[in-house]
């Protein structure tokens, strides 16, 4: 098949790989970008971390919890130029979506979008409105709920990134649990620990890790061996609480949380960011 310079492009940005190999990857994947990043991955190449984050343009992202810090959302309204995200109006627009989200318990994007903005208009016609307003397409892209004992918010500065953690215990400590939502922001885990890793993901690593091992030369009955230790690996840098703690790298976040209150973990995360 065909591979456009507009593709392979694409690749670059998302990876950081060179064009010629983004255009290698792209054909051998028969243009699937996922497949793509794999192949990527196998050869050694170093791609960006958080792949999903990459399909958003510009926009704005926005976290809040109610005020009894029992449930927390996160939610990304993207728009197509940042001279449009930085725009007082857009952010209005983007706050009063989440004040609606925070007071009536939205579990989904389709549900958020059918609630009213005001004025009986939804805020899906609320978004066709302010993109024929502003002039570029006006889209709610994500959106993520968090329940739990205690729920804490993280807007990083710029709101181009945010957090909503979930903690076991209401009794968490403030510094404690701003702590962690700002290790979510910075780390980017993908999961809260070993177990809560998916199928999928898991099966993944291990392939990625027996091709880069093969690739270096190593035998063939060491492979499954040598891609359980990448995975220990994985599961170091990739699920929270087994990171180590950026305040304290001697720590895990695991062993941060119970030496602040024994027994206190997460019970679930979400983040998004733009880029």
């Amino acid at each position: 098949m065909t591979i456009t310079a507009a593709e392979i492009n694409k690749l670059r940005q998302m990876t950081g790989a060179g064009m010629m190999d983004c255009k290698k990857a792209l054909t051998e994947a028969e243009g699937d970008f996922e497949k793509a990043i794999d192949e990527l991955r196998k050869k050694g190449q170093k791609v960006a971390a958080n792949r999903s984050d990459r399909d958003a343009k510009e926009g704005l992202v926005m976290a809040a919890t109610t005020a009894d810090n029992k449930r927390g959302v996160v939610l990304a309204i993207n728009c197509e130029t940042d001279f449009v995200a930085k725009n007082a109006d857009f952010g209005k627009f983007v706050t009063n979506v989440i004040e609606i989200a925070i007071a009536k318990n939205p579990t989904s994007v389709d549900e958020l979008t059918a609630l009213a903005y005001d004025n009986n208009i939804t805020i899906a016609d609320k978004l066709i409105e302010q993109t024929g307003v502003i002039g570029e397409k006006i889209e709610l892209k994500r959106y993520e709920v968090v329940e739990a004992a205690k729920v804490v918010a993280y807007n990083h500065p710029g709101n181009r990134l945010a957090t909503v953690v979930g903690f076991s215990s209401a009794t968490v400590a403030a510094e404690v649990a701003k702590d962690v939502a700002m290790q979510v922001a910075a780390m980017a885990p993908v999961a809260v620990d070993k177990g809560d890793v998916s199928t999928e993901t898991l099966q993944r690593e291990i392939e990625i890790g027996k091709e880069q091992a093969r690739q270096e030369g190593k035998a063939e009955e060491m492979l499954e061996k040598i891609a359980m230790g990448k995975l220990n690996k994985f599961y170091k840098e990739s699920t929270l609480l087994n990171q180590e703690f950026i305040k304290d790298p001697k720590k895990t976040v695991a062993n941060y949380l119970n030496d602040s209150e024994k027994g206190l973990t997460v019970s679930s995360f979400k983040r998004i960011a733009l880029s």
